[in-house]
């Protein structure tokens, strides 16, 4: 069996700092039991809340389906309940509990830290610089934000 081949490209690069990045995050999660799709559903909830499910999905960029199954899991541990819409009785949102609001905290302190001891190895100019230049890659492209690969489709010019 041949090795991986070597980064070689900026996309390749990224790709693996971002998965080093994830998996920091993930050992700094494991206290608390949570998985970084429910630690972000969390804060959002905490922090904005209350929220309709599908309020929650646009915020999170998923598929409402995706955010019932975290939104289960949050509400089992009981760090989320379910509760009356207070614009819409008919319709159901979620808040955050007083341990859901805690969590949240421990969460998102545990993550600043692990992303400043991740980034802190690079001195603050660099740092700067690549805060920079992820917001620029971060901005939209098109009209509707679309990945303009995508929209051309694979192989096309």
């Amino acid at each position: 069996m041949s090795p991986a081949p070597l980064p070689d490209s900026l996309g390749d690069h990224f790709l693996v700092v971002s998965r080093r990045l994830r998996r920091g995050y993930l050992r700094a999660l494991e206290p608390w039991g949570v998985t970084p799709h429910q630690a972000r559903a969390l804060r959002v909830v905490a922090t904005r809340g209350p929220l309709r499910l599908n309020a929650l999905a646009q915020e999170l960029h998923v598929a409402p389906r995706s955010v019932t199954d975290v939104v289960d899991a949050l509400e089992a541990a009981g760090f989320v309940r379910r509760a009356a819409d207070p614009c819409d009785r008919r319709a159901v949102a979620v808040e955050a509990t007083d341990s859901g609001h805690a969590l949240a905290a421990d969460v998102e302190r545990a993550r600043r830290e692990h992303a400043q001891a991740f980034f802190g190895r690079l001195p603050q100019a660099d740092r700067r610089e690549l805060a920079r230049l992820l917001e620029a890659l971060a901005e939209p492209e098109g009209c509707d934000g679309d990945d303009p690969v995508r929209r051309r489709g694979p192989g096309s010019p």
